[in-house]
């Protein structure tokens, strides 16, 4: 696996290495010693998958607060999505940045986001699936989110929202 740092800090592309004969391709798409190797944490604990049918669907901005803050890396099996990481860790040289990415069932990146950073992705193509592999259990009680179009982020999404939970569009303006 070939791990490329992003802007935000701790957020990493992972580019699984193909090794490519007649049959196809094989990859590795989660190894804990490589993980450690870059200093991010695996223990992978649960494994979650989210299904669009239609392409502008959004999800997010989730995240877990204290204990339950939570490592992900997210990986597309169909479709496209533009997958976003926002660094909510007032310690963090990258505080309010965000980081995002294309991922794609063809080119089979994933982006691993780090404890203390919000997450959602945005839907590029109909039927679109991504698997999302954390590090701990989800605990409802700590789920919390910030808007996906907050100014205080200024995410840059790459085409309109068109389907959106009530939820989503609910969470508060983000106050430090």
């Amino acid at each position: 696996m070939l791990f490329e740092e992003g802007n935000v800090s701790g957020a990493f592309v992972v580019r699984p290495e193909r090794r490519v004969d007649e049959r196809g391709f094989f990859a590795r798409i989660h190894c804990e010693n490589e993980l450690a190797d870059h200093k991010l944490e695996g223990g992978i604990c649960q494994i979650n998958t989210g299904f669009s049918p239609r392409a502008g669907t959004l999800r997010g901005m989730h995240y877990q607060s204290g204990a339950h803050a939570e490592v992900k890396i997210m990986r597309c099996v169909r479709g496209s999505a533009f997958d976003v990481v926002v660094d909510l860790r007032p310690e963090s040289p990258t505080f309010k940045k965000w980081f995002g990415v294309e991922l794609s069932a063809e080119s089979g990146l994933m982006l691993y986001a780090p404890a203390g950073t919000a997450h959602g992705y945005l839907t590029l193509s109909d039927d679109t699936e991504l698997l999302y592999m954390t590090n701990k259990m989800y605990a409802p009680d700590a789920a919390r989110g910030v808007r996906f179009d907050d100014p205080a982020f200024g995410v840059a999404w790459p085409a309109a929202v068109r389907v959106i939970s009530k939820p989503d569009q609910s969470w508060p303006s983000f106050t430090a």
